[in-house]
């Protein structure tokens, strides 16, 4: 279910990977809605659109929703102010569902008979629409196009009592992949699915437990990481401490790959790994896979900026910025008029000319999606002198949309699925163009290669072979499900 919603005037990348979503949650501290702010602010490279805080204060739940980035609606005292208790939970938005207005931002909230409940989750459920069609058959309204409401209208038409049984019967309802917090009168929930496709992280600070969808968020509150929470498994939080339930089938996790190529913070650990060395490692096998006679290694910032580090390591050639980013540039910037609407990149980046003048230029991204913003990229750096310009890129070619929770374009318009690398070279106007392979990419983050049988990551998006069902896609005979779930053996 990807928003095909664009923005007027995206500076921040429209041809580009959009960042999925960013959970956080903390109970057992007085200043929970402080902290939780501080955590999406951490976070806010996961979502950029909307920002919200749920907080439970022992007799009222405390809601604050809003459109925009957390440091211009969360640093207010007095927003704080109205968030009170020692519990709460908070979201980051990119919207892959639904459309970037306030009625879909998280947390959601609802009261069941047992009290309150708010739910926030990072990911995408590939079989909302049909759930939601049947739901409202039955009489269910919904107030969003959220695909998150669905969980909250399962749990609602549950016929269990406790509130984890409710919940844990909604979820298996559910296709896709799912990182999610929830809150309720007495409980903090976390929980992966069962392909631990998405993040999620379990934190102490002082004795107050912390989820977060990655250690950055941790480490900006000063809170120590106990764990990750395990794909299909379910941690639930009160005032006695920790329970972890694993009421799914166990499967063969499946991470997704690009966390490690794009998504994730470089400052970030995953699985005991180092966001920024595993990028730094995937530069490296890609100057070993497709090296290039050339004077300077420049990085397109920043999310390039790492592999193109390896990349000169490993290929001996020097690292410069020869493109400099603008950091105050956000997804708003202005509305523009026709006539100044071609300046586009130019507003994010231009070119370092007196580093390019007469040089041999290898440009180091993470991926091309449309193509557009390469091809312009390539052009600026033209325009500033550089005497040749080869692009090489850290990640396989995106031949396929994603659907668990990164908004991507339809296939059709991804470069690399109607373009060979001959074309996407003519297309792009750089001398060369190479990208990492699959195997290298599984390289890089610790595998020996990719195991075509079983994969170990979430790799749809370069293979199109997806590891869910995608029914409501299937159901608009928009893709074709390649592989099933494996069943660990």
């Amino acid at each position: 279910m990807l928003n095909l919603y664009t923005h007027p005037f995206d500076v921040a990348g429209a041809d580009g990977f959009h960042e999925e979503c960013g959970v956080f949650g903390i109970y057992g501290h007085a200043e929970a809605a402080a902290l939780t702010a501080l955590g999406l602010h951490a976070l806010q490279h996961r979502g950029q659109e909307a920002a919200g805080i749920i907080s439970y204060d022992g007799r009222q739940f405390h809601v604050e929703r809003h459109i925009g980035l957390v440091g211009d609606n969360f640093t207010k005292p007095s927003v704080i102010g109205r968030l009170a208790g020692d519990n709460a939970i908070g979201h980051n938005r990119y919207s892959t569902t639904g459309a970037p207005v306030l009625r879909n931002v998280q947390p959601m909230f609802a009261e069941f008979v047992g009290g309150g409940f708010a739910v926030a989750h990072n990911g995408n459920i590939t079989n909302a629409r049909t759930l939601q069609r049947d739901l409202q058959k039955r009489g269910s309204i919904f107030q969003s196009t959220s695909d998150t409401e669905t969980i909250i209208h399962l749990i609602a038409t549950s016929r269990r009592v406790p509130l984890v049984e409710r919940l844990i019967e909604a979820l298996l309802q559910i296709e896709g992949a799912y990182s999610l917090v929830a809150l309720s009168e007495k409980k903090m929930i976390g929980c992966r699915d069962p392909l631990g496709v998405r993040p999620l992280l379990l934190g102490d600070l002082d004795g107050a437990h912390v989820l977060a969808s990655e250690t950055c968020a941790l480490d900006i509150i000063g809170a120590r990481l106990v764990r990750e929470v395990e794909p299909g498994e379910m941690v639930v939080v009160t005032e006695h401490g920790i329970d972890s339930i694993k009421p799914f089938p166990q499967m063969k996790p499946r991470f997704c790959i690009f966390e490690h190529v794009y998504f994730a913070r470089p400052d970030s650990v995953i699985a005991g790994s180092s966001i920024y060395e595993s990028r730094k490692r995937i530069g490296r096998e890609l100057a070993r896979e497709a090296p290039a006679d050339a004077d300077l290694i420049v990085p397109v910032p920043d999310s390039g900026n790492p592999a193109a580090i390896g990349f000169a390591e490993e290929s001996g050639i020097p690292f410069e910025l020869g493109i400099i980013r603008n950091h105050y540039v956000g997804r708003t910037f202005i509305e523009p008029s026709d006539s100044i609407r071609h300046m586009g990149v130019k507003l994010k980046h231009n070119a370092n000319s007196a580093i390019l003048k007469g040089k041999r230029v290898v440009l180091v991204d993470d991926s091309i999606v449309r193509g557009t913003t390469s091809l312009k990229i390539v052009e600026m750096v033209r325009d500033a002198g550089a005497s040749e310009v080869h692009m090489r890129i850290a990640s396989p070619p995106t031949t396929n949309p994603c659907f668990y929770g990164v908004d991507t374009p339809e296939k059709a318009k991804l470069l690399a699925s109607r373009m060979t690398i001959a074309e996407m070279t003519d297309f792009i106007r750089v001398d060369s163009l190479a990208f990492l392979s699959i195997d290298g990419l599984y390289r890089a983050v610790g595998e020996e290669g990719r195991d075509a049988l079983a994969p170990q990551y979430c790799d749809a998006c370069f293979t199109g072979e997806y590891p869910t069902a995608l029914t409501d896609q299937e159901q608009k005979g928009g893709v074709r499900q390649l592989s099933l779930l494996v069943e660990a053996g």
